[in-house]
């Protein structure tokens, strides 16, 4: 309803998935995050692996259809000023998971890209469910242009938007040691933004020293 709602402001949603899902299997869904409007894609478009969602405590009000979902559709919502008690909602999450063979969403930016451009991953919490959840599959995603819809807060919408997200082949957790995992869905993920990579490169400025 939500995103049918945006069509008449002239917004599209394309979703690009070539892979074939199973339902009996657990999958750790790892995306950029642009905004609230990430989410009823990911819904929707998924539907079949039921994605429960690893987000702020603050999403679960305010925001129609998507805050009634986080707060009762199995997701968790967590203090991000908390992290020991952050990562333990999270590791009770993951018991459910395993044992359902659902899914979980997770935005290891940690907060929205207000322009575009991404962050670099905190590994907390991704760390937590690839060790809590050997046997899942990782699936890198990349959000697109979602940002545009929130550019000046909840109104005006900018008109026109066409948002994107792009689903990457997924990744076996075991193939591979946790740190690496994390570093290699980073990169997938973000690979479609070179500017975060520039912007990492750069050297920093040294201050200039003054002389007696």
């Amino acid at each position: 309803m939500l995103m049918r709602s945006l069509n008449i402001l002239g917004t599209t949603f394309h979703f690009d998935n070539p892979y074939t899902l199973n339902r009996d299997q657990p999958y750790i869904i790892v995306a950029n995050h642009q905004g609230p409007y990430d989410i009823p894609p990911i819904i929707w478009y998924l539907r079949k692996i039921h994605p429960k969602f690893i987000s702020k405590k603050e999403l679960g009000k305010g925001i129609p259809s998507i805050s009634y979902n986080l707060r009762h559709g199995g997701s968790a919502l967590i203090d991000r000023r908390d992290k020991l008690k952050s990562l333990k909602t999270i590791k009770s999450l993951t018991e459910t998971l395993n044992a359902t063979n659902r899914s979980v969403v997770i935005f290891p930016e940690g907060t929205r890209s207000k322009d575009g451009i991404p962050r670099a991953f905190s590994p907390g919490g991704l760390i937590t469910l690839f060790k809590a959840m050997p046997d899942a599959l990782v699936i890198p995603l990349t959000i697109h242009n979602s940002w545009k819809l929130m550019r000046w807060g909840s109104y005006p919408i900018d008109l026109g938007v066409k948002v994107r997200h792009i689903v990457h082949e997924p990744i076996p957790v075991s193939s591979m040691p946790v740190r690496q995992l994390v570093q290699k869905v980073q990169e997938v993920v973000l690979a479609d933004f070179p500017e975060i990579h520039r912007r990492e490169r750069e050297p920093r400025e040294r201050p200039v020293q003054k002389t007696e």
